[in-house]
């Protein structure tokens, strides 16, 4: 067979044909360009292994949404700590963020008091996406929405990147497809 009658039978295969195989061929072909195209080509060029993260808790949510009231609520555990509400207004993601986002994360070569990273922790499945609350020869980290700071400093080497784009509620596609796949497995 001729090279373009086999491309153009695969093109056909994966455009045209309607039928569960060409789906499954394309969805293989999503993961595959994905995993090991995308994926690196964006850590890559942002400087990091983790370039974009679902946010699966709601540890750095606000509530009930508004700055000003969420500030109010949880102001004393941050002057105790000399941070003042100017210095917060002046914190990447004063809003803070919700479960379901997505963080885009770029590289840290510094890491800043207010600035919201990334970081492994070998106690936890996935990374932890904190805001440093104090700086020193080590990190202090803390969740916007909880009342206590993270039990243990982190150091550099534990910090995969800073977060610095925020895409609301594209992270749920991969919170669904995980909660799926560990109910098929507990089927199993």
């Amino acid at each position: 067979m001729h090279f373009k009658t086999i491309a153009r039978k695969v093109w056909h295969f994966l455009w045209k044909d309607n039928s569960i195989w060409s789906w499954l061929a394309n969805l293989a072909i999503a993961f595959v360009l994905v995993k090991f195209i995308l994926y690196p080509g964006m850590g890559l060029f942002f400087g990091t292994n983790l370039p974009v993260v679902a946010v699966v808790s709601s540890s750095m949510e606000h509530h009930p949404g508004n700055f000003d009231a969420w500030w109010e609520e949880n102001k004393q555990w941050y002057l105790d700590r000399s941070i003042t509400k100017s210095d917060f207004m002046d914190y990447r993601f004063k809003n803070g963020f919700n479960k379901g986002d997505i963080m885009v994360i770029f590289g840290a070569k510094n890491v800043n008091l207010g600035d919201v990273v990334v970081y492994n922790d070998n106690k936890y499945m996935y990374p932890i996406i904190h805001r440093v609350v104090k700086v020193d020869q080590e990190y202090i980290t803390k969740g916007d929405n909880n009342s206590i700071q993270d039990p243990k400093a982190i150091n550099t080497s534990q910090i995969v990147g800073k977060a610095v784009f925020r895409i609301p509620l594209l992270g749920w596609i991969k919170i669904w497809f995980v909660d799926l796949i560990k109910m098929i497995g507990g089927l199993l």
